[in-house]
């Protein structure tokens, strides 16, 4: 996983998987069958499980604490001091040929996962009367996920984790009801 996350799914080599696995190429086929299929199980372990996820989002007390915590959670992964800068799911599916398209959209379906549970998290706190009903629901998680990769880039730029939990705050003030003063 922490290959891929550092060159990239289509620079890291074969040989480069077996270098970091302390396997042989035959064994990373047999147990894996390609490389492709090694990359989306790293991906798995990387993202965790799907439902974990969805309940997580689901039983936060509101859309907003669910939205922070996706926010600081990332903000604090991008910066961690055992993993490389940055979100594994941007960085390694960032320039992709056609040749990974099928990787590429792997990795997107994750993303687009995440964002239609926080969607869905954001109508029923709008049904719920806890935010106004011109809250674009859309938009709004759209905002969230924006931000989460923008923040990949930034680590991968060098901002600190404090510097991150600051862009946070400030995508949080934009959040229906905190205003821009907060």
């Amino acid at each position: 996983m922490l290959t891929f996350w550092r060159h990239g799914y289509e620079t890291t080599s074969v040989a480069d998987l077996t270098a970091a696995m302390g396997v042989t190429a035959p064994s990373l086929y047999t147990a894996f069958g390609d490389k492709k299929q090694l990359f989306l199980e790293a991906v798995r372990l990387y993202a965790g499980d799907p439902d974990v996820m969805a309940r997580a989002i689901g039983d936060a007390p509101s859309a907003l604490e669910a939205a922070r915590d996706l926010m600081t959670a990332a903000a604090t992964a991008y910066t961690g001091e055992e993993t490389p800068r940055g979100c594994l799911l941007a960085s390694a599916t960032a320039s992709g040929s056609a040749a990974s398209c099928d990787v590429q959209q792997a990795v997107a379906d994750i993303r687009r996962g995440v964002q239609r549970r926080l969607d869905e998290r954001i109508q029923r706190d709008i049904a719920d009367g806890a935010l106004p009903l011109t809250t674009n629901p859309a938009e709004l998680s759209g905002l969230v996920m924006a931000v989460i990769q923008g923040m990949s880039v930034l680590a991968r730029d060098g901002a600190s984790r404090a510097s991150l939990l600051a862009t946070v705050q400030a995508a949080l003030r934009a959040w229906p009801g905190m205003g821009a003063d907060r």
